[in-house]
């Protein structure tokens, strides 16, 4: 069965420092939101984009973003909520609303700042939801992480054992519903949805992803993704 992918959009500019909400700045000549939206556009196991955008950008994004560059796998434009958490879960209710419900349908959810994704990665994360039920991307850490507590250090944990979680990340629809219908009825609030899954204990694999794939959240990130985007195409010739 093919994926349908959630791409909760609904961010600010507040840490970019800018009055346009990041998703709509440009690199590399376009919007960040239509680099993103291309990496599962031309994906074959890719069926459907569902782009969660705040409710007074939807005419927007509409006509500048996906009509303006092709995208014909966006099959609809969803409110955003309060929280990404509120978002993704308008997102979910679509996808019933459509009939997309399937209980081992794969749903991916990938966050609109993050442009650098490898889509070569897409195929086996797919796989791993298809047959274990859920999968995150990420990358081990490379730095030593500190607990601090009032400033002061409490604890220095194991490293070997910490990764950096990034998007997509990907679950079997009737299992994401299952842990988001659980988390409302615990007043729940996860800092990523694997973590709403992680809390009723449904394990969740993890995908080596790449440590290009950055989250666009302030002006220096917005220099690092262009320099890597232009990295890229000069070795892809």
């Amino acid at each position: 069965m093919k994926a349908t992918v959630l791409i909760p959009a609904a961010g600010t500019g507040r840490r970019m420092g800018t009055e346009v909400s990041k998703q709509y700045l440009t690199l590399a000549g376009k919007p960040i939101l239509a680099h993103t939206l291309a990496l599962f556009e031309h994906h074959p196991l890719v069926e459907h984009i569902y782009l969660i955008v705040p409710p007074s950008d939807i005419d927007y994004c509409r006509q500048q973003i996906v009509e303006v560059y092709g995208f014909t796998k966006v099959r609809q434009l969803v409110p955003g909520g309060q929280q990404r958490q509120d978002s993704v879960w308008n997102g979910l209710k679509a996808l019933m609303a459509d009939g997309l419900d399937d209980p081992q349908r794969p749903v991916l959810i990938h966050d609109g700042a993050r442009p650098l994704f490898d889509n070569a990665l897409l195929s086996e994360l797919i796989e791993v939801v298809s047959d274990q039920g859920a999968c995150a991307v990420g990358v081990p850490v490379k730095d030593t992480i500190k607990n601090v507590e009032g400033q002061q250090i409490t604890g220095s944990p194991d490293r070997q054992r910490l990764w950096h979680a990034q998007t997509p990340q990907g679950f079997q629809y009737r299992l994401l519903v299952n842990a988001f219908e659980r988390a409302m009825a615990d007043h729940f609030i996860g800092t990523d949805d694997a973590s709403l899954l992680e809390r009723i204990g449904y394990p969740v694999q993890m995908l080596e992803g790449n440590y290009r794939n950055i989250k666009v959240t302030t002006p220096e990130d917005l220099l690092i993704a262009a320099a890597l985007l232009d990295h890229l195409k000069g070795s892809q010739g």
